[in-house]
């Protein structure tokens, strides 16, 4: 499924070619001691609306793609979300009614009832124009190229966001998507409880332990896709953001992913694994996480120490990234507590 969303900034080709091909999976292995990820599983399952009625949206309002051209948005009718990451962020605001379709990683409750115009990187162009949006949003990462055009040339206004990696595009993300909506004081509000219960996330985590290392894996096990993230995989920010020391980029990895080998984990020896429920579950769990070569062998495998979290929240760094903190607080540091 993910990343989404969305979906992960700057993904490597071998990855978006897993995303295309695997789609949804099942849930992970919950285990005690092999990934406690309830809280942000809940997280996954819906999203919460800001409080009060929802915002009224002043239009037009013309804003800037993140592809460098300038887009007019007359009406926010019928509003298409080309990544999970961005629905939950309409929803957030709460203009979800106004959602009228949804990509295969916009997995919470308000959202599951809405036809699946898009798969990760694979836009079908006549399914978004069939519901005629009145805009749409997409990831820096969508495509095909031609479908986005294909849009576009129908006169259908399509903004691109930035990708987000870090932290400090949380913000950037809810202003981007406010701004396009005509409902900015809500993006302001809805920065300000974000960014608060980021902060509350982080204060949980215990003083005096040693940071765990951390090693994000994606795995696709129908695809035969193991990749080891590195600086750029996306999950940097969290895992420090939790009080860990990302392995993959400490070891010395610049990119995004790279495959997995025996010789590239003993460098990174991690403490913890860091997974997608969906990942996991496609190698059948924990016991057959440990039979890919050379997880066995790193301190985590041989603990035992896996972090899992969903995927339709892990990566997307919006209004719900406190709460995959706060689980990946837990699953980190759970025995320091």
């Amino acid at each position: 499924m993910h990343p989404p969303t969305r979906l992960l900034g700057a993904v490597s080709t071998l990855l978006v070619l897993a995303l295309v091909l695997t789609g949804c999976g099942g849930s992970a292995d919950s285990r005690p001691g092999d990934g406690r990820a309830t809280a942000a599983k809940a997280a996954a399952d819906r999203v919460e609306p800001l409080s009060g009625p929802a915002p009224s949206p002043k239009l037009p309002v013309k804003v800037r793609s993140a592809d460098g051209r300038d887009v007019t948005v007359r009406s926010v009718e019928r509003v298409v979300p080309l990544s999970g990451s961005i629905a939950e962020l309409v929803f957030s605001l709460g203009l979800g009614d106004r959602v009228v379709a949804r990509d295969v990683t916009a997995t919470f409750e308000q959202a599951e009832k809405l036809p699946v115009v898009t798969r990760a990187h694979d836009v079908s162009a006549e399914g978004v124009l069939s519901l005629r949006p009145t805009l749409v949003l997409a990831e820096a990462t969508t495509g095909p190229a031609e479908a986005i055009e294909q849009i576009r040339d129908a006169g259908i206004p399509l903004l691109v966001l930035p990708p987000a990696q870090r932290l400090s595009d949380v913000s950037v993300r809810i202003e981007a998507v406010a701004a396009a909506l005509g409902v900015p004081e809500a993006g302001k509000r809805l920065d300000e409880r974000t960014r608060r219960r980021i902060g509350e996330a982080r204060a949980d985590i215990p003083e005096d332990v040693d940071r765990p290392r951390v090693a994000f894996l994606y795995l696709r096990g129908s695809a035969a896709v193991y990749l080891l993230g590195g600086a750029r995989s996306g999950a940097s920010s969290l895992i420090e953001a939790a009080g860990g020391v990302d392995a993959g980029k400490e070891s010395g990895l610049k990119k995004d992913f790279t495959a997995i080998t025996s010789e590239a984990l003993a460098k990174a020896a991690p403490d913890v694994i860091l997974v997608m429920s969906k990942g996991l579950d496609s190698v059948n769990g924990v016991d057959g996480l440990l039979e890919i070569p050379g997880v066995a062998q790193t301190p985590a495998g041989m603990d035992r120490r896996i972090a899992s979290v969903d995927d339709g929240v892990l990566l997307n760094y919006g209004p719900r990234t406190d709460t995959v903190i706060r689980s990946l607080v837990r699953q980190f540091h759970g025995e320091s507590r």
